[in-house]
């Protein structure tokens, strides 16, 4: 296998893993949602729980009785849940956010410049900015995860989830945006050197 297929090989591997972790992230928001909205509504509920059932009359006990299983149904588990799911989700879609192309892009410019000069401030953009950045993140967040699971840290709060299999998800997803990082710019020079070999 020449270095042309090899390179091709590499950038179809990784998209393929880049577009099942981004169908993750889909099922992952759902899931968000569902929490979220379990949290608001066990929490709105459980305010009826207040409610004095010995001097109520019927509606008030039906309320205060729905109000103490709704008391009952909260923890810091859902809660904690929602913002888990969210930071993996915000983690694990930045290799897909970088594939589908939609990141957010600042410039005046850009459009308006032709293919092949796009295609190299992609490839000096990501050898100079997006590469170091992501070295940077796994260099500064390993030692943390290390320190997290060695304590086996869990949540100040009680009935709380555990950190440590959290935060492994940022070396994770610092990896997972380097490698598509890689793959994009590998197909930059790949539509580089096709437009070159035609003209």
């Amino acid at each position: 296998m020449n270095l042309r297929n090899l390179m091709i090989c590499f950038t179809g591997r990784v998209d393929q893993l880049t577009d099942l972790l981004g169908k993750m992230t889909w099922y992952l928001s759902l899931f968000m949602v569902i929490a979220g909205a379990y949290n608001a509504i066990v929490r709105s509920l459980s305010g009826w729980a207040h409610l004095d059932p010995a001097t109520s009359n019927n509606l008030q006990k039906g309320l205060h009785w729905i109000g103490e299983i709704a008391r009952q149904g909260s923890s810091n588990t859902f809660i904690e849940l929602q913002w888990y799911l969210f930071s993996i989700i915000f983690l694990i879609g930045a290799a897909y956010a970088l594939k589908t192309d939609a990141h957010v892009r600042v410039d005046i410019l850009y459009n308006r410049l032709p293919a092949s000069t796009k295609s190299w401030i992609n490839i000096i953009g990501t050898l100079i900015f997006l590469l170091p950045f992501c070295g940077l993140m796994l260099w500064s967040s390993w030692p943390v995860v290390v320190d997290s699971w060695i304590r086996w840290e869990g949540s100040p709060d009680p009935g709380g989830l555990p950190r440590y299999p959290l935060l492994t998800v940022i070396p994770i997803a610092f990896i997972l945006l380097m490698a598509q990082a890689i793959a994009a710019a590998i197909r930059e020079i790949l539509n580089l050197y096709s437009t070159n070999a035609r003209t």
